[in-house]
């Protein structure tokens, strides 16, 4: 009874001290307050102006923002001259080659800066001191690398906005399809896509005759903030000779392909490319040889194409990236896994595209890399292999399988997109 007398006691004595502590807290948080005023308000009248507490609340407000430093910057334009990388540009603002290597380190994770072009606009952002604070760099049409600098380096990549509209155009052949395409001012990128689809079922030099006509629709992007054009996918293409129609439309399989179908729902390409780049000469046949390096007679397991280094090579066939890096004596490879049969493989390369990666999905005709002569080889060449069943085979006597057949309701998905995409490009070319 009495340990409880006293811890009442206690508590009753906390509760009365912290409620007088905090009534002349506020007293003197008042008192304060009126001391401010008073003073403001004697300084006022001695200038005769009239006076109200919120004014000068005001006014200590707009003194505080106004006070408070601003970080303006000056824009510095520089235009990439012949010989320039981006390295010595960075020298010329006195930059520490300690920081260029971090910057230039960085940007090559998002940017190869060996496609910087003469003429290239860089913006540079300087602070009141003349330190760089702030890079642009254009990566895309429509895509903006933003490097910001300061006790360390950190990156942005900002997509510019877009007005994206559709446009369809035809036209009759009376010289080639490409020439006739730029007099007719179809975009050159968009005349060698079609090309590249046609290129299945036509041989361009013997089937076109004079009055084929081409068709095409094809998605383009404006950039708002430079007006710039880009050119998307072709939705619809039409090539007819001689009343004898071929007409490919844009699909999505169930997969994630953005592929081309006729009317059938018949895939455009054959399932594995015989060449995977163009402009090459075969250089070395499928078989036994005698291996020019090391003089013994081997199984050559593929076929040699030679071509210059930096040659564009071409994925044979939708398919999924299965190994890519140094394979030995194939120097650095890439292999593909196109379904459970086929595999395709490409050996020598100097260079991967950027972004290529193991699990990636690529397109047939997508670009995957570019001829090297890394690895054990003589000279600058495509060793290309063509897997199937696990056991190799001669591309050149590939008896090439038909692509991907649509089927239930991915038929039935594509038969409703293919009449939506066609009445659009009939309203588009006849509104």
């Amino acid at each position: 009874m009495v340990i409880n007398l006293k811890l009442l006691t206690y508590l009753t004595i906390i509760t009365f001290g912290s409620y007088i502590f905090y009534l002349e807290y506020q007293n003197l948080i008042n008192l304060n307050l009126k001391n401010i005023a008073i003073t403001k308000f004697e300084i006022n009248k001695k200038n005769n102006s009239d006076f109200k507490l919120e004014e000068v609340i005001d006014v200590d407000k707009e003194k505080i923002n106004k006070e408070e430093p601003t970080l303006s910057l000056d824009k510095k334009e520089i235009i990439v001259s012949k010989g320039e990388t981006l390295s010595s540009i960075l020298r010329s603002f006195n930059l520490s080659e300690k920081k260029i290597y971090e910057i230039v380190n960085k940007i090559s994770n998002f940017y190869d800066l060996k496609k910087l072009k003469i003429n290239q606009k860089i913006n540079f952002y300087l602070n009141n001191n003349e330190v760089v604070q702030k890079i642009e760099i254009e990566k895309e049409i429509d895509k903006t690398l933003v490097i910001n600098i300061s006790s360390e380096v950190f990156i942005e990549e900002i997509e510019l906005e877009k007005k994206l509209y559709t446009i369809s155009q035809e036209f009759i052949i009376s010289e080639s399809l490409y020439s006739d395409g730029i007099k007719n001012n179809i975009p050159q990128s968009i005349l060698i896509e079609l090309i590249r689809l046609f290129s299945f079922d036509l041989d361009f030099q013997r089937d076109i005759r004079t009055d084929t006509i081409v068709s095409v629709s094809y998605d383009t992007a404006e950039i708002v903030e430079n007006n710039k054009l880009k050119y998307e996918d072709i939705n619809y293409a039409l090539i007819s000779i001689d009343g004898k129609k071929l007409e490919y439309f844009k699909f999505t399989t169930d997969e994630g392909f953005v592929d081309y179908f006729n009317r059938e729902g018949k895939n455009v390409k054959k399932s594995i490319l015989k060449t995977p780049l163009d402009g090459a000469r075969l250089s070395s046949n499928f078989g036994m040889r005698k291996h020019p390096i090391s003089g013994y007679n081997k199984m050559h397991k593929g076929v040699d194409f030679a071509a210059p280094i930096g040659t564009p090579i071409y994925a044979g066939g939708n398919g999924v990236i299965e190994f890519v890096g140094n394979n030995g004596g194939y120097g650095k490879y890439i292999r593909i896994r196109h379904n459970n049969e086929y595999k395709t493989a490409y050996a020598h390369l100097s260079n991967y595209k950027k972004n290529i990666s193991v699990g990636k999905r690529v397109n047939q005709g997508d670009v995957i890399g570019f001829v090297g002569s890394t690895g054990n080889s003589t000279g600058p060449h495509l060793h290309y292999e063509i897997i199937y069943q696990n056991k190799h085979i001669n591309p050149m006597k590939l008896k090439l399988p038909s692509g991907k057949v649509l089927q239930g309701d991915e038929l039935k998905r594509f038969n409703k997109e293919f009449k939506v995409i066609y009445a659009n490009h009939l309203n588009l070319l006849y509104e």
